[in-house]
């Protein structure tokens, strides 16, 4: 029998962390992060660990890389499997929650993957061409991978392509998933109420140490150019220490920049649903009891 798996996403802001920490306390859950900058250690306000939420939930795939490294889907596959396992062991409902949507979507679709290793002559040869050129040379040799990824971010082009023209053509076995059944439910939060609470959270985020969580990381070793590559708050922050940019537009940058990946969150979870995956919108501001009255009767007629 397939696995049940409780999937909790949607977009930046929306509180799906504390929603999975409600589901996690009301059905003996553990919860599995599906967000790509929560794996690396110390990056912990840029990313939005909020572990003080977790209270005494057990969760996985948080805090599992050092800072600096680079962290591919083939890898996130390989520790949500793990991560999986120890949760059934453990009897209890595995809980996923993220918001990024590749890493969902692929869990919940036991995508197999080879291992692909780098190739260096590639990537070098890459490294020399623009933003715009890389974007050009996915969207030729994977077009549906060009349309859900950060087209300014070179080192997640790069990987990309990387990927696409070495898919198949190596040894190594490829991962396989374990097929789940999912219940997937996302936290439907309005664009006013979002940019509200991005903005609101920004600048808490300013006032409670992200512009010393950067320099931090960067004392420790991490380079400039990987933190540049993590994107949002690790990216402007980086361009603000380096004198590229003001501390004011640094965070009116930033704020934008927020806003316009929730934009692409959202059009990630409608292409889901397109690609066939149905995802249950739960409004975001509902209680605590109401929103778990929604949730036990998802997984009550899912069981049916």
């Amino acid at each position: 029998m397939s696995q049940r798996l409780l999937v909790i996403t949607g977009p930046t802001a929306s509180g799906k962390t504390r929603r999975a920490v409600q589901c996690a306390s009301a059905f003996g859950g553990e919860i599995i992060s599906a967000d790509s900058r929560q794996v690396f250690r110390g990056m912990d306000i840029g990313s939005g660990k909020d572990i003080e939420e977790y209270l005494n939930i057990p969760y996985h795939l948080i805090d599992i890389r050092p800072a600096g490294y680079q962290y591919n889907l083939y890898e996130f596959l390989s520790d949500y499997t793990a991560a999986l396992g120890q949760i059934i062991a453990h009897g209890h409902l595995p809980i996923l929650c993220g918001g990024t949507g590749m890493y969902i979507e692929a869990a919940i679709k036991g995508t197999a993957l080879p291992a692909v290793g780098r190739d260096d002559s590639l990537r070098q040869s890459l490294e020399e061409k623009s933003a715009a050129e890389l974007a050009r040379i996915l969207a030729t040799v994977n077009p549906a991978r060009s349309e859900n990824i950060d087209l300014c971010n070179p080192r997640r082009m790069i990987r990309a392509i990387e990927l696409t023209l070495h898919s198949g053509k190596n040894n190594s076995s490829p991962l396989s998933l374990p097929e789940v059944d999912p219940v997937i439910v996302g936290v439907d939060i309005d664009r006013d109420a979002r940019r509200s609470r991005i903005t609101q959270r920004l600048v808490a985020r300013l006032e409670n140490g992200l512009i010393e969580e950067v320099e931090g990381l960067t004392s420790q070793g991490v380079s400039t150019d990987a933190l540049i590559a993590y994107g949002l708050e690790y990216k402007y922050v980086t361009l603000y220490l380096t004198g590229q940019l003001s501390r004011t537009e640094m965070q009116q940058l930033l704020e934008i920049a927020i806003h316009q990946f929730a934009k692409r969150q959202m059009t990630w979870f409608r292409g889901m649903e397109r690609r066939g995956l149905h995802i249950n919108w739960i409004p975001w501001d509902i209680s605590e009891t109401e929103f778990i009255e929604s949730i036990d009767s998802l997984l009550q007629k899912d069981e049916q």
